[in-house]
């Protein structure tokens, strides 16, 4: 297992590292009409500090440039500017993704606020694991509220909600909880950013009932909900993860390796050689350069070594 990266490690202000990614999609309700209502969705950036281990959530109306640079903005005029940000190279964010439709123009924004936009290869989620986390549960949770109480949302009560939701995650506890009585607090990502100790619910009782009512015993139902499976799904998995300790071979330009691909049928992923690797600075390869044919045409890929088998070493 790789170092932290440095951005991880650094002594800076919060979210001045960032990674980022995109989740949803919501309905929800914008106007009523004779017929019925009219509805249209919400998509939401989660901005989440490498170092703090803080999150930020900003609510997007559509999967194009312009709802991306006023995100961006929204999140750099409340917390400042950042000199790097971090995200997949799958669907989200690169100029070439067709569902984003993001061209060089974000590029060309960022690097006038002075921040830099480094992308992880393709398939490779797991080198994101510091704020993919985050967005999976996130995320599960929330698809799994709205789909079991076929909730009508707001505009309004999901932005709201999502605050909450952002409070709640921010809450979460750094460190193991401490015995000792004269460290009564425990160290979360809120303190850090506010020094404060959390945000406490507004007093009352908030049941399935109030789903029902007005909007904002609505919006904490809702919270309750999230807060009540976040404790349960999230919280217990607080605990050590073993490392791998053993190191293996480096893989090498003129490997012959396998390629692993989930939508491909059994026994039908592709073979490839590696045309060049990409070693860390601890001298170890996790990311290489593989060319493979298909249908007689030669195509090379980016992909980390998790998704590579090595059939037959160079030498």
């Amino acid at each position: 297992m790789a170092d932290l990266p440095p951005e991880r490690v650094k002594t800076c202000p919060p979210f001045t590292y960032v990674g980022l990614d995109v989740f949803g999609p919501w309905s929800v309700t914008t106007r009523r009409t004779r017929g019925g209502q009219a509805e249209s969705k919400r998509w939401a950036i989660v901005f989440c500090c490498m170092s703090s281990r803080a999150v930020h959530i900003e609510i997007i109306e559509s999967m194009d440039t312009s709802s991306c640079i006023n995100a961006i903005r929204r999140f750099f005029a409340l917390r400042g500017p950042a000199k790097q940000l971090r995200s997949d190279c799958g669907t989200n964010f690169v100029g070439a993704c067709k569902e984003l439709g993001m061209d060089k123009t974000v590029q060309r924004y960022l690097s006038e606020q002075g921040c830099s936009w480094e992308f992880n290869p393709p398939h490779a989620s797991h080198m994101g694991g510091s704020w993919e986390r985050m967005i999976g549960i996130a995320r599960r949770i929330l698809d799994s509220m709205f789909r079991q109480q076929n909730t009508r949302l707001t505009n309004e009560v999901l932005c709201t909600l999502l605050a909450e939701v952002t409070a709640i995650i921010n809450a979460r506890p750094l460190l193991p909880v401490s015995a000792d009585p004269d460290n009564p607090f425990i160290l979360s990502p809120s303190m850090l950013l506010t020094q404060k100790n959390g945000v406490p619910p507004p007093p009352g009782d908030f049941s399935d009932k109030d789903l029902y009512t007005k909007q904002w015993r609505h919006v904490q139902a809702l919270a309750n909900q999230f807060w009540t499976r976040w404790r349960r799904e999230y919280l217990p998995s607080l605990q050590h993860r073993q490392k791998w300790a053993v190191p293996q071979r480096n893989l090498q330009v003129g490997d012959l390796v396998l390629l692993r691909d989930k939508q491909t049928a059994r026994n039908c992923w592709p073979m490839a050689r590696i045309n060049a690797t990409f070693p860390g600075k601890d001298g170890h390869v996790r990311k290489v350069e593989v060319m493979t044919t298909d249908q007689g045409k030669v195509k090379t890929f980016l992909r980390p070594i998790a998704e590579i088998v090595l059939l037959l070493p160079k030498d």
